[in-house]
């Protein structure tokens, strides 16, 4: 084996480390070796939502969950009344269908005497 050779050998070996080292590299969960793509990307995202939400210091489970007690009456409320409001417009959708027959009855029979005048 001569120099040229080893020297080949070292590098597919170096790239080989090379492509393992950055496959595995930072990987805290588990990588799927049948999906190791798809494994990375999900691993990626939960780390940036983690960072994200210490970045924006967005609302922990406790304060939410007080957010949630203290609210939720007001929110059946509003959803009560957004069902009395739905009744209403589908009553009203009923009188309006009702009332636009009866007008175009009335035009037809107006209609019809006006054509029998002439």
């Amino acid at each position: 084996m001569d120099i040229l050779e080893f020297i080949i050998l070292v590098l597919i070996l170096c790239v080989t480390v090379f492509l393992v080292y950055y496959f595995f590299r930072g990987a805290k969960g588990n990588i799927s070796l049948t999906r190791p793509v798809e494994s990375r990307v999900d691993e990626y995202l939960d780390r940036r939502f983690q960072s994200m939400v210490e970045e924006w210091q967005l609302v922990s489970h406790p304060k939410l969950q007080t957010f949630r007690e203290q609210r939720t009456p007001e929110i059946e409320q509003n959803e009560a009344r957004l069902a009395d409001l739905k009744n209403y417009e589908s009553g009203m959708q009923t009188m309006l269908v009702s009332l636009e027959a009866r007008l175009d009855t009335l035009e037809k029979e107006l209609a019809g005497k006006g054509s029998t005048k002439k």
